[in-house]
């Protein structure tokens, strides 16, 4: 039978084929040349058992560095003293009273952010020093009453002449913070061996418990939302203790899942019961498996408490009723309670999720959304669980503090690139630059610096490296990078996600150190770098000090920016003096908003 393809021109002459299968054969072979020279360069950056996650910029390799013109910022009008662009009083009208979601985070569009340097206000004094600054602050530095007017009867804080002062009393602490952790203490025996490290404090007034915590080798996030009178979390900063802004709302807290050892909240005003207990999924979401979550004030012994709260005996135990359902129904088991102090305990495995059926509420979240995703993510009415790919997330699996400071966690593989490996260098590398920092900055490592923040950290190396000295470090992870910072808390450090391009939860001159590593090498392509450093300042304190490590494609271009916020800066080599990375040492300058105020120069 004939072939139905064997039609003139349906095979070619041979002759003709040579030329075509000639060009194939070079092309092929120059293509297997050019995946062999890729192969032979980048094999250690994916097989290197020691490397380290990086993010690189074409910029970095391919361009000359970057110079601008000198440009100098105005001053903003003291009624911008506090101003903190994404929780703002002033745009809270624009927005919802659902849940208090106005207090959420609302940056400004682009065409309304400021180009001006936030003054101090009037009579601003350099802050006192820790570990005096636990007990005492500056009346200008944080010029506000309210808590003093309003709090004085439960020992807040107190005025006195230039000075407030913290005796350390509280609402449910009116015999002092001090006797309140010890009653706490001995209600969770895991506080005093190490096995609890990491904390959260919701609703945490001037952050007296966090202060107290801190002595007893527990780290705290004091946690509260921007207000017009109170100032909580500015007090806190100002005290030299851990803190930022931030409410339990409509969204995630910017943390991990399975991440804090212990909850705390001391008559914080949290609605725990309401919308279908979806506040109390939250603290859920981010507590470790076997993690505490303590609650004293209302409805906790109410029968003695109630004639106290402006309610009824029958309304707090019908509460309480409730909270005992809904702490059930989301594995929690009432671990101790004594007076006013009530501690549940997270499960510390999946048994008793197990046994949750579908009609079950709450029920189990789907795989639809990650539970560490934490930057504007909305609440969900569901529980997160525990991850059975990690045999060691749990409480009683971490090692206690300070091992689990320098154990590769489990979660680190995770991380793109990341393991035992490259933590271990990593760690080795921070080492050795924190040395050569004190070398360009003798202050690190004094009394001068307390509140430190690194911009963009990795594992928390640049922390972990500062451990022994007088200070606390607020690890920074981009929205936008690797998911690092569950790697973070595991290790008993503390830390936040957050976006660059946009303004971070916190008053201005809060730090005293900002630390970034080519933060704007991995970020240039999304965030200006104009707006990142005038963010830098207005949360800088006024003789606070930055340390930025970048590539020298940036470097002289940040300088010219710095120069222009009344910054003065070193351009400095690195501890390997490698020419393509550069380091600028610089400090913010105390200055007064026009007309000069008497100048103070305040503690020393």
């Amino acid at each position: 039978m004939k072939n139905k393809d064997s039609r003139p021109g349906a095979y070619p002459e041979k002759s003709s084929r040579i030329v075509p299968v000639t060009l194939v054969f070079i092309v092929l072979c120059g293509f297997s040349f050019y995946l062999g020279g890729i192969y032979c360069s980048e094999k250690d950056r994916f097989f290197n058992k020691d490397a380290v996650p990086q993010i690189q910029s074409y910029k970095e390799a391919t361009l000359s560095p970057l110079h601008i013109k000198s440009l100098t910022f105005p001053e903003c009008s003291s009624d911008y003293q506090d101003y903190t662009p994404c929780t703002d009083p002033k745009r809270w009208r624009k927005y919802s009273n659902y849940r208090l979601s106005f207090m959420e985070r609302h940056c400004p569009p682009m065409t309304e952010r400021k180009e001006c340097l936030v003054p101090p206000p009037d009579g601003y004094t350099l802050p006192v020093r820790w570990p005096k600054s636990k007990d005492e602050c500056w009346y200008r530095n944080v010029p506000y009453d309210w808590i003093n007017n309003q709090k004085s009867n439960q020992h807040w804080l107190r005025k006195e002449g230039e000075k407030f002062f913290f005796p350390g009393g509280g609402t449910m602490f009116p015999n002092g913070v001090g006797a309140y952790v010890d009653l706490m203490q001995n209600l969770v025996p895991e506080m005093k061996d190490g096995t609890v490290r990491t904390a959260i404090d919701t609703g945490c007034g001037v952050a007296s418990w966090g202060g107290d915590l801190l002595d007893r080798g527990i780290l705290t996030v004091s946690l509260a939302p921007r207000d017009n009178h109170e100032a909580q979390v500015q007090f806190a900063l100002e005290r030299g203790i851990p803190a930022i802004l931030g409410i339990i709302s409509t969204q995630r807290l910017p943390f991990p899942s399975n991440s804090f050892d212990m909850a705390h909240c001391s008559r914080c005003l949290i609605p725990w019961t309401e919308f279908g207990g979806i506040y109390l999924l939250e603290i859920h979401r981010i507590l470790r498996p076997g993690g505490f979550w303590v609650l004293s004030g209302p409805p906790i012994n109410y029968e003695n408490r109630w004639q106290g709260w402006n309610t009824t005996v029958e309304e707090l135990k019908s509460d309480y009723d409730k909270l005992k359902k809904l702490l059930a129904s989301m594995c929690f088991k009432l671990y101790n309670k004594k007076d006013d102090i009530a501690v549940w305990q997270k499960s510390p495995d999946n048994s008793c999720y197990n046994k949750l059926t579908v009609s079950s509420y709450p029920s189990k979240c789907d795989d639809s959304m990650d539970a560490d995703s934490a930057w504007y993510t909305p609440l969900r009415s569901c529980l997160n669980l525990p991850s059975q790919n990690f045999k060691k997330l749990g409480l009683k699996s971490t090692p206690k503090w300070p091992d689990r400071l320098h154990i590769a966690p489990e979660r680190i593989s995770m991380v793109p690139g990341g393991n035992s490996g490259g933590f271990k260098h990593d760690n080795s590398k921070w080492k050795s630059r924190v040395k050569h920092y004190k070398t360009l900055l003798p202050a690190l490592g004094s009394d001068k610096i307390r509140n430190v923040m690194d911009m963009n950290t990795m594992y928390g190396g640049f922390a972990a490296a500062l451990v022994q000295e007088p200070v606390w470090v607020m690890n920074v992870v981009s929205s936008y990078g690797a998911n690092s910072l569950p790697v973070v808390y595991d290790r008993g450090l503390i830390g936040t996600y957050h976006d660059w391009c946009e303004a971070f939860s916190t008053y201005p001159r809060t730090y005293d150190l900002l630390h970034l590593d080519g933060l704007f090498t991995a970020e240039g392509h999304r965030c200006e770098t104009k707006y990142v450093l005038l963010e830098m300042d207005r949360i800088l304190r006024p003789n606070g000090y930055a340390i930025i490590r970048e590539s020298n494609y940036f470097i002289d271009s940040i300088a010219t920016i710095s120069k222009g916020m009344r910054w003065s800066c070193e351009k400095e080599d690195t501890e390997y003096n490698v020419e393509k990375e550069k380091l600028l040492v610089c400090q913010k300058k105390l200055w007064y908003s026009k007309p000069q105020s008497t100048i103070r120069k305040g503690n020393k």
